[in-house]
């Protein structure tokens, strides 16, 4: 998967790969060179007095280091500007493709671990392709040149190199096999940790209501220790590798130095030629070296990687039409034909053959006990997943052949639970209408029953709100999710639940607001009170799934028991009646 990624995300950027890799090859041949002019300065020049010979041959040297130096910065640049670009676009193609799961695939992967995927997983990998450009593309210039200019040094030497670069091998080998495993977990306990986190942050209320912090300290300090236990066995494991490349590096140049004496004793060496040779020996252990820091990283960027081709390769069970159609004549009608859904891996289905048409100017209600199916009922009008069984229409087309887009501009959604994000309040309505003025704000906000909270703020539409809405109560949160919905003027309101932070009074100042703003359009409201929904042109009651009466209130309180017993849980038999 790691070599797929590369090969996919750096495509775009052949011409500077190209460049790096030309500037590095000269940087690489100028640093291989040095030692021979080093040692023919020694050789020629010092040993017989040879000033003017030191000079010129120290000026040819400077030369080369400067262009070994400006070659060493350009091919950074390229190579950091690549790398990024790389972990831009990959980052990139994991958000877009997250953004067309459907709530299946979110749940089966799970926030944390897709949060943590788009950023540590990403940043492994791209750290691996910038140390490859800035390392490891050198490595094996370096290795191949160093060989070929020790053996024009001495070829009897040279022999040391059958010993030396095996064993380092070898070692290297076994210590990385072990890593593997290790930095395999590690990304899962940063997982746990980052999933820990997250639960205990967001429900810092029900923690301090419970008075569970210890309870929670315990649990984040599990995850903190099953992540630093990981973290310690590979990083000694890390740590081991260094020293026994040193080892190996020095035992080398020891050995060339007994050998290499030797041979200059005899005068089959000189003093210069055992100099460059020993540098040679440093520039091919250093290679190796190198491809061993490499050989760390990639074990953890190729877990890495796997774990983004898993989110990467994984389809949306919700797909857009190959041929969209459009609905002749937009009107809003919304009809249920035999639908069923059932959740991957569930026993039951949690809906079953419901039928249901929503006209425009009517308010359809749904009402049920707790797990009846309500909430994924409206669900399957606008695709948040698909129906199993049967088929969703609006305007007489079935709903998995409308563009996305198209299905999405026809319908406002107030969620069960209503996210406000991190900005104004302004710019939490205009996702609704990005093109919404401000007295359009103001209208929806009045509908809402919101503008006075509003007005109280400082700023008024300008005032901040905080991620996920946590500087304002849930009741103001509900109606601001409401007014958002109102600002995109659809055809179709999905109301999810949306009123059951509100107290009876605003409820009903709210739903009485609403019916002159949505009498052109199709309501359909889920509820758990009874007051929210019995004015409704239509009452659907759910009950395991199915549809167990239909109706208006009076005549559901005549025909169906279920309803009755909602109805009497909540109001006496004068209330209701």
């Amino acid at each position: 998967m790691l070599m797929r990624l590369l090969r996919q995300y750096l495509r775009p950027y052949v011409q500077p790969i190209v460049i790096l890799l030309s500037l590095q090859l000269v940087q690489t041949i100028a640093t291989l060179y040095l030692p021979s002019l080093n040692a023919d300065i020694i050789d020629n020049g010092v040993i017989s007095g040879d000033t003017g010979y030191i000079m010129r041959t120290g000026a040819v040297m400077l030369g080369i280091s400067l262009v070994q130096v400006i070659c060493a910065i350009v091919a950074v640049y390229y190579g950091a500007r690549t790398a990024m670009s790389f972990g831009r676009d990959v980052r990139e193609a994991l958000f877009t493709h997250v953004q067309t799961f459907s709530a299946r695939e979110v749940g089966q992967f799970g926030a944390p671990t897709l949060i943590t995927r788009t950023t540590n997983d990403v940043q492994q990998v791209q750290m691996v392709v910038l140390m490859t450009f800035t390392m490891m593309v050198m490595a094996p210039i370096m290795l191949i040149g160093g060989v070929i200019m020790a053996l024009r040094q001495d070829v009897m030497l040279s022999r040391l190199l059958l010993v030396a670069v095996p064993v380092l091998g070898v070692v290297v080998g076994l210590i990385i096999s072990r890593m593997v495993p290790y930095f395999r977990l590690m990304q899962k306990r940063i997982d746990t940790i980052n999933r820990v986190l997250r639960e205990q942050i967001s429900g810092i209320r029900v923690v301090r209501a419970f008075v569970r912090e210890g309870h929670e300290a315990r649990r984040f300090a599990t995850a903190n220790e099953d992540l630093r236990w990981t973290s310690l066995r590979a990083g000694r494991l890390m740590a081991l590798m260094f020293p026994v490349v040193m080892l190996v590096m020095n035992a080398t140049s020891v050995s060339v130095l007994w050998f290499g004496a030797g041979q200059i004793d005899t005068g089959k060496m000189q003093v210069g030629a055992l100099t460059a040779f020993l540098s040679y020996i440093m520039y091919i252990l250093m290679a190796v070296m190198m491809s061993t820091f490499m050989l760390i990283m990639i074990p953890r960027a190729a877990v890495a990687a796997d774990r983004i081709g898993e989110v990467l390769d994984t389809d949306t069970s919700v797909v857009p039409p190959v041929r969209p159609v459009r609905p002749a004549e937009r009107r809003g009608v919304v009809e249920l034909r035999g639908v069923g859904y059932q959740y991957p891996g569930a026993e039951a289905s949690v809906l079953q053959e419901v039928s249901l048409v929503a006209e425009p100017g009517q308010t359809t209600a749904i009402i049920g006990s707790t797990g009846s199916g309500k909430t994924t009922l409206l669900g399957l009008v606008p695709r948040l997943f698909d129906a199993t069984a049967g088929s969703v229409l609006i305007d007489g087309v079935d709903v998995k052949d409308i563009d996305p887009d198209v299905l999405w501009s026809m319908i406002g959604l107030v969620p069960q639970k209503p996210y406000l994000f991190s900005g104004t309040v302004a710019s939490n309505l205009r996702y609704g209408d990005q093109d919404a003025t401000d007295e359009d704000l103001w209208d929806a906000l009045r509908i809402a029953q919101a503008e006075e909270f509003v007005r109280e703020r400082d700023g008024e539409l300008e005032s901040p709100i905080a991620q996920g809405g946590t500087d304002v109560s849930g009741g103001q949160r509900q109606r601001l999710a409401i007014a958002r919905a109102l600002v995109r003027r659809p055809l179709v309101y999905l109301f999810d639940d949306s009123f059951s932070a509100l107290d009876y009074a605003t409820d009903a100042a709210l739903r009485a607001a609403l019916v002159p703003s949505t009498r052109e359009a199709t309501v359909i409201v889920v509820a758990q009170r009874v007051a929210t929904i019995r004015g409704a042109d239509q009452i659907i009651v759910l009950d395991e799934g199915r549809v167990v009466g239909r109706g208006t209130h009076t005549e559901l309180l005549a025909t169906c028991e279920t309803y009755q017993e909602i109805v009497y849980s909540q109001l006496s038999v004068e209330e209701a009646a």
